[in-house]
Order: C-alpha cells, then structure tokens, then sequence
C-alpha cells in the first residue's frame, strides 16, 4: 500500500531507478545532479540533440531522460538516454514525434502541461503504451518541468489512483512544495532545470522525514531494507526533538516541573494511545522506550536549566540606571569631588578623614557603595527567581 491508502503502482525501470517502488525518488537538471539527485532529465535543443546528449551522458552515469524536439532527436535519444520525456498534448500537436518517441521502446514520462485534462493525460498515458513504451510514468509539472506553484497535486493523486501508475510532480522552483508532494503521494519530485543545492537539500529532507511516515515501503535487498530503517530513523530523531521542546514547554506552565513532577498515569495512558498506533509493539515493549524518551529530556532539561543559570550568575554585569543619573550617580559623585577641588578643599582624603569607604563608613543613600546597590539587588533577585523555576519536562 502506498500513502494514497490504494495498491501502490506498478513500478517503471528506468536505466537504475526503479520509480513506483521503494522511496520517492528525486529528478532534476544538471545542477540537481551535481548535488545528489537520482536521475537527471534533460531538453536538448532543436537540431543539437546528438551533441548534447553525448554531453551529458559523458558527464552522468546515472539514468539520463531526454525530451525531443523532434523525430530526428530519435536516434540521439536511443543512443544515450534511459528514458524520453513527452508532452501529452504532443499526441494532438505533434503525433510523428509521439509516435517516434514510443517507437524507441524506452521508458516514457508524460508530462500534463497546461491546458490538459486529466482525462487527456491519461488517454496519453495509455496510446504510449500502446504504442511501445516500455513502461510509462505520469509528470504533473505545473506547465513544464520544474514549473513550479501551479502543480496540482490533486490530479497527481488521481491520476496515480486511476491508472495505476507511477506519478512525478513538480515542488516548486525551490522544492518549497517537496514535503506537500510527497505527502500526495508522488513517487517522484521534478524538481527545475537549474534547481540546485538548496533544492535538493529540500527535496531530500521531504524524501527522508515525510516519506518516512506515509510511504510503506517492501524492501527486497538487505541494503534497501537497511536505507529504509534510516529513513524512518532520521523521522524518528526530528519528532524526538520537536518532542522535548514541546515537553519543556509543558514543564514551564507546571507548578511543580522535573522528576518530581512526572505524572504516571498520564504515562500509562500515552503507552495505551501509542499501542493502537504500533499493536506489533504493545504497551509492554513500548513502555520502556517512552520512559527513556522521558528521562532523556528530564535529563536535558536540568542540564539546560543549569546552563541557563551560569549564564546568568558570569555574564557582564549590566548597568543600572542609578549608576549614570539621579541622586547618587557616579557623575554627581564625580562633579562632588571636582567641585571640592575646585574650592580648595582638595579630595576628602587630602582633608585628612579619607575615603568614607576607607573608614568603613556608608555612604548616604545617593551612593550606596558601602552596601547593596539597588540594582544589584534586583539582578539577584531575577536570578533566584529564574533558578527555583522547576525543569522544562513532561
């Protein structure tokens, strides 16, 4: 079963790639390759097909798929490519090409393109296998490859319930639509010709996380089936995360947070709710798993605590108001002492009773500086009451 809740698709071979079956697999242009993609597509232009794709194909081992411009690309494309790339409305506009195409006896991607109907694009679909296609796959790219935010991930979905087979959809020019693709549904993301690193740092993230939790997946190799626990582990480790955030956020709201305040019987009911998401596992497998996912964050939380109060107790002392205006500042202080000099007087020191600290007097309640200064006392006060709040647990 695929994330759609129907069989799944039958899978199409393409050169490596085998689209349909296993993980959302990502497409994309040269740059797109250069970082990671798994197959790289390509539009070679009119009358340059031959040198083009010799190019590429010098420069990728991988699956290589071509869109021609015309029936005379046909023997540039069997020689060099894994695949052909084809418009549906090309059966209307151009039909030697599509015949020429499917002639080839390759894999053929159908793209929709603007101004087609769903019924349009399946009824392409199915002449191309008709016609000879060694296998076909649907492409709804927004209008062309890479055509960013009008994919509608709706008719992908129907599509790939329809005719049962594999559906690539475009993500947007910077695959900020890939998790939204992948959660359709879609076994593949067509990402743009000039897509590049940051798109498919995004596509691969949607593929990893999201794929992760709605694609069921039958591996058949010890290798496939290891990729595939790494996938879900990576999902694992994000909701963990977002977990012990959340947690903490709970535990701020808590009157009594930390160790101390681990309530139980909500923890037997949260084991009871995840054993009828995971009946394999039961609440006595899970029970120990979820206990240890609790204490690792009790454990974070006294550690965040702790840095948070050394933070606060060896920063840089901040500078408090009274010390730069008002009665008692340190320029009233200052002006006292040039004033005294000033009428002879000299520094109280020189006047032969020294500093008032010096003789262990205070100073009045403008200067402060033999005891407490208001503004330390409020800083002492912050901290203690930032260092009783309890650990940001649940």
């Amino acid at each position: 079963m695929s994330s759609t809740g129907r069989p799944g698709a039958q899978a199409v071979q393409i050169g490596s790639l085998a689209v349909g079956a296993g993980p959302v697999v990502v497409l994309g242009g040269a740059p797109a390759c250069r970082q990671g993609a798994d197959g790289r597509w390509l539009r070679p232009r009119a009358g340059r097909a031959a040198e083009e794709l010799a190019a590429a194909r010098s420069g990728w081992d991988g699956p290589l798929l071509a869109e021609p411009a015309s029936p005379g690309d046909a023997p540039a494309v069997a020689a060099h490519a894994d695949g052909v790339v084809l418009a549906a409305s090309a059966w209307s506009g151009a039909p030697a090409l599509a015949r020429a195409a499917c002639a080839l006896a390759l894999p053929v991607v159908v793209t929709r393109g603007a101004g087609t109907s769903l019924d349009e694009w399946l009824t392409a679909a199915a002449r191309c296998a008709d016609e000879g296609a060694r296998g076909v796959v649907l492409c709804e790219d927004g209008g062309a490859p890479g055509g960013g935010l009008a994919v509608d991930l709706g008719a992908a979905r129907a599509a790939r319930a329809l005719s049962g087979r594999p559906v690539l959809a475009a993500p947007g020019d910077g695959a900020e639509l890939a998790a939204a693709v992948v959660a359709a549904g879609a076994d593949g993301l067509w990402l743009g010709a000039e897509a590049g690193e940051e798109a498919v740092a995004a596509a691969r993230e949607a593929v990893t996380v999201v794929g992760a939790l709605v694609r069921d997946e039958h591996p058949a190799t010890l290798t496939a089936a290891r990729e595939a626990i790494d996938r879900v582990d990576a999902a694992l480790a994000v909701l963990l995360e977002r977990r012990a955030g959340l947690a903490g956020t709970v535990q701020r709201l808590k009157p009594v947070g930390g160790f101390a305040g681990r309530d139980m019987e909500r923890e037997r009911r949260l084991v009871a709710a995840m054993a009828r998401r995971a009946p394999l596992l039961g609440e006595e497998r899970l029970a120990p798993v979820m206990n240890a996912v609790i204490e690792a964050g009790l454990h974070l939380a006294e550690q965040t605590r702790a840095a948070a109060r050394r933070a606060h107790e060896s920063g840089p002392r901040a500078t408090d108001p009274d010390e730069t205006q008002g009665t008692g500042s340190v320029g009233t202080r200052k002006a006292g002492r040039d004033d005294t000099r000033a009428t002879g007087g000299g520094d109280t020191r020189e006047a032969g009773g020294g500093d008032t600290r010096e003789n262990g007097a205070e100073r009045s309640p403008g200067g402060t500086e033999g005891g407490p200064h208001q503004g330390d006392l409020r800083r002492r006060a912050a901290v203690d009451a930032f260092a009783a709040d309890g650990p940001d647990h649940d």
